[in-house]
This record gives C-alpha cells, sequence and structure tokens, in this order.
C-alpha cells in the first residue's frame, strides 16, 4: 500500500542518523564516509527551503492551468464543471503517482503539491457535481456531508500512500466539520468528533506497536500526538470555538450553548487529559506525544479561568511564564543529577544535531518573514566641516 519501499526509507532513515551523529563527532570522517557509501538511496530528495518553493510554484501551475482550461472552453453548467474538476482530480493524483514511480521523487515539493491538488479538486468537484446548493447555506443538506467525508478518506488514502502527515491533519479538518450537517447540537457535534478520533488513535496506537523500532514509528508518532491534540481541543469549549475571542471577555455565554452537566464534566475532563497524555509519552519515550502533553497542560492552565468564571488580570501570563521556567529549571536539575545526567532513560543534555538544524531553519523563516528595517530620515540641511583639521593635515574646511 505504501508506495515507498521499506528498504529505501530504511535508508534515508539511516542517512539521517549518520548526520546527525557525524555531526556531533560520534563518528570518525573514515567511519562516516564508509558508511555513507553503504547508505546510499535512490531517492531524489532536497533541502526544505527549495521544498516549500517546489510545492508553492506547482500549486501555481496546476491552478494557472486549471484556471487556463476554464477560459479558453468555457464550460457551462455546474455539474459540468463538478466533472471536470473531478477529472483534475485524477490526472493530478495519477502525476503524483507517477513522481514519485519514475522521478523517485521523496519529500520533493512537486509530488506533494499535486497529491494535495488532488485532494482539493476531488472536493470541488464533487460539490459542484452532485450538490447544487451552497456548502456555507445555514441548513445545508445531510447528504453534503459526503464532500467532507470523501475529502477526508482520500486524504488518508494519500497519507498512507505518500506518507505526508499533514493529510492526516487535513483529514482530521474534513472531520471536525462533518457533524454539522447531521446534528444541530453542539454537545453532540463536541462528542462526535471525539469519538472519531478516539477511534482513531485506538487504531494508531494498535498499528503503531508492530512498528516501534523502525522507519513508519517516528510518522505514527507525530499522527498519535495529532489525536491527542484534536481530542483535547475538541473537549475544552472554550478553545474549539470558532467564537474564541468573544468567549476570553464574555465566558458566561459559551456556558449557556451547552447543558451544565456536559459543561462541566469537559472542564473534569481538560484536567485529566494531561497527565494521561504526559504519562502515555514518558512510557513510550515520544518526543511528539511528550510536547502535545505539555501544551495540553498549559492550554489547561490557560482556559480554567475561563471555565470558571474568574477574573482575568494582565500578570497572569506573567505568572504563567515563573511557573513553566521554574518547573523546567526543576526538571533540568533534576535530569542532570541523575547518574551520568541520566534518568529512566531521559537527559537533559543534547544527543542530536537536529534540534539545532530545526532552531537554525526557524532563525532563518523568522528573518525572512521580519520587515525589513525603516530607513532612517536625513537632514538635507547636515554638512560635513567644523573640524580644527581635515584629513592629510588639511584645513578644516577641506
Amino acid at each position: 500500500m505504501r508506495l515507498y519501499s521499506a528498504s529505501n526509507e530504511e535508508t534515508l532513515r539511516a542517512r539521517k542518523f549518520l548526520t546527525d551523529w557525524n555531526g556531533e563527532g560520534f563518528l570518525s570522517n573514515e567511519q562516516y564516509q564508509l558508511l555513507d557509501k553503504e547508505t546510499v538511496s535512490e531517492l531524489r530528495t532536497t533541502n526544505i527551503f527549495l521544498r516549500l518553493v517546489l510545492f508553492l510554484f506547482t500549486l501555481i501551475i496546476v491552478g494557472a492551468a486549471a484556471g487556463l482550461f476554464f477560459v479558453v472552453f468555457r464550460p457551462t453548467g455546474g455539474q459540468t464543471e463538478g466533472v471536470l474538476f473531478l477529472i483534475f482530480a485524477a490526472v493530478c493524483y495519477a502525476a503524483a503517482e507517477v513522481a514519485v514511480s519514475q522521478a523517485r521523487l521523496y519529500r520533493y515539493g512537486i509530488e506533494e503539491a499535486l497529491a494535495v491538488c488532488s485532494v482539493g479538486f476531488l472536493c470541488l468537484g464533487m460539490q459542484l457535481a452532485f450538490f447544487s446548493s451552497s456548502p456555507y447555506a445555514p441548513k445545508p443538506d445531510a447528504v453534503q456531508a459526503m464532500v467532507l467525508a470523501g475529502g477526508a478518506v482520500f486524504s488518508l488514502w494519500i497519507w498512507r500512500r505518500f506518507g505526508l502527515s499533514y493529510l492526516f491533519l487535513a483529514a482530521m479538518i474534513f472531520v471536525l466539520f462533518l457533524p454539522g450537517y447531521w446534528t444541530s447540537s453542539h454537545s453532540v457535534q463536541h462528542l462526535i468528533v471525539v469519538v472519531f478520533y478516539a477511534v482513531g488513535l485506538v487504531v494508531v496506537a494498535v498499528v503503531r506497536s508492530r512498528h516501534r523500532f523502525d522507519y513508519l514509528d517516528e510518522a505514527y508518532s507525530l499522527v498519535e500526538a495529532l489525536l491527542w491534540l484534536g481530542i483535547y481541543l475538541a473537549i475544552n469549549l472554550r478553545l474549539s470555538s470558532l467564537k474564541l475571542p468573544a468567549q476570553w471577555w464574555y465566558s458566561s455565554r459559551a456556558a449557556s450553548e451547552f447543558p451544565r452537566p456536559f459543561f462541566w464534566g469537559t472542564w473534569v475532563l481538560i484536567w485529566c487529559l494531561p497527565p494521561i497524555v504526559l504519562a502515555r509519552g514518558i512510557r513510550q519515550k515520544d518526543r511528539f506525544v511528550i510536547a502535545v502533553g505539555v501544551i495540553v497542560a498549559i492550554l489547561t492552565l490557560i482556559s480554567n479561568k475561563l471555565y470558571l468564571g474568574w477574573p482575568r488580570h494582565t500578570w497572569d501570563p506573567m505568572l504563567l511564564g515563573i511557573l513553566l521556567t521554574s518547573v523546567a529549571i526543576f526538571l533540568r536539575r533534576w535530569l542532570a543529577h541523575g547518574p551520568g545526567g541520566i534518568r529512566h532513560g531521559f537527559t537533559a543534555a543534547r544527543l542530536s544535531s537536529k534540534d539545532k538544524h530545526w532552531i537554525n531553519v526557524g532563525s532563518t523563516v523568522t528573518g525572512l518573514l521580519s520587515p525589513p528595517p525603516a530607513p532612517q530620515p536625513s537632514s538635507p540641511d547636515f554638512r560635513f566641516g567644523g573640524g580644527q583639521t581635515g584629513g592629510g593635515g588639511a584645513g578644516g574646511d577641506f
């Protein structure tokens, strides 16, 4: 089912380890050169910056090609346009398959953009071909949920086929809007989303247990972390609504939208879920799940006052920062004072250059996105001069 062979992906994983170990000085030059020759992959890869550029250019090219087709041929009728979009979806998906099977592209940007375009064209084509009403109507037809369901299933297929984790996130977003077509009860909508994500979490946990020490473990780790985060956001009523800014200042409005037992039940759950996620991550030594556990714990502290209706103060972020800094310092010192700086398989020392690489990437992206400094205004009346002596023994007026 996976488009890439296991041997190729294992080879790429080994090359990443070699790069990290060599960067940290764990390997000599002779050892690195020898192992580098033994881990040659036939897949074509590129760096993150060129990958993003190729992704954007491919999106622009595909969109321009589709637009040019409609301008030239001018199809009439929503169903005709929908059928054409479905054909575009099939062409884009076939092109993505060919790009991988023939050109051997791996996270190259081109095949990813083609796969993403196929999902977008599929949803747009299904909407235009089979449903005439707008998806944003006040009371959309429940059958229109097939569009979101089709997008979710197709996104899951591409995630499984190409290994693109953000397509799994896209499937989660499709599922997020499905209950709105089935029921008008906000409580039931939240429960349906939680059930979908919980079922997915169980399936991923079962499948991941068979890939604990191979190249698929990291991919399943990220997916599990996304599902934990999705469950928490669906439970936390203060964060899951699209009217979040209004809730921050008018906390009683959200409480009135839900029955009191359901509202306070979710308050209990947002306090119970962070320890469960952290325990799961620590037991599996999973950095993604541990990170999500920390994130949901912080979100619980932030949204607790919103649930209880307590007044918020300007010094609340400062107190939270002091708390997080104290916990981080305590954990770092506790790990550092263990035998060899290790406790239960955890250490505060940096063992890989991967984190440093991503920090450098983040710094570069931040620098590119930051606005350039404003030019300093110059005074037209300013002129040099007025000194006692000039250069080379000349006078002050030189």
